[in-house]
């Protein structure tokens, strides 16, 4: 009788642990780092940007972004760009995966967070703070500072000069 109780007792302890091990495990949120984080300085007037940074994840399992907010906006929106024919298109994403032990890079022309009805002029060196929701319902905070952002012309030149007559 005393060896039945106690086998039941080792497996009621081992269920119980079984069970609390999911609660036990850190969050999307805890998992996530966003690295250079940084909302593109836009003309006055304009009243959209986008956010950009780095999302690493440490964990041993894929995350998403499923939500962005920001005080700085009406509406923040997690979007991408698509080559459709030939014509670059933004379109909103419903989630950012961040696979296990990698990283997703929102860039200008890839994945980044749109920032729509700016509620007011933002200067470079200011912080935007936006929230990133993942996909257990935690939330990470990111203050992104504003960056005026310098855009190259690439111009492809042929340099070689074979064939040219002088």
């Amino acid at each position: 009788m005393t060896d039945k109780f106690r086998s039941i007792r080792i497996a009621a302890c081992v269920l119980a642990t079984l069970i609390a091990a999911p609660a036990l495990a850190g969050s999307a949120a805890e998992s996530i780092s966003a690295d250079d984080p940084y909302v593109r300085m836009v003309p006055p007037g304009m009243t959209v940007s986008g956010a950009f940074m780095v999302l690493k994840n440490a964990d041993s399992k894929d995350h998403k972004v499923v939500k962005a907010d920001s005080p700085a906006a009406k509406a923040t929106e997690l979007h991408t760009h698509t080559n459709d024919g030939g014509v670059m298109k933004m379109r909103q994403v419903k989630d950012i995966e961040i696979k296990t032990k990698g990283e997703a890079v929102l860039k200008p022309g890839s994945l980044h967070v749109m920032l729509i009805g700016l509620k007011q002029e933002l200067k470079e060196g200011d912080n935007v703070a936006i929230t990133l929701t993942f996909e257990d319902g935690s939330s990470k905070k990111v203050e992104a500072p504003v960056r005026k952002i310098q855009t190259e012309m690439k111009m492809e030149m042929n340099h070689d000069h074979e064939g040219m007559k002088h």
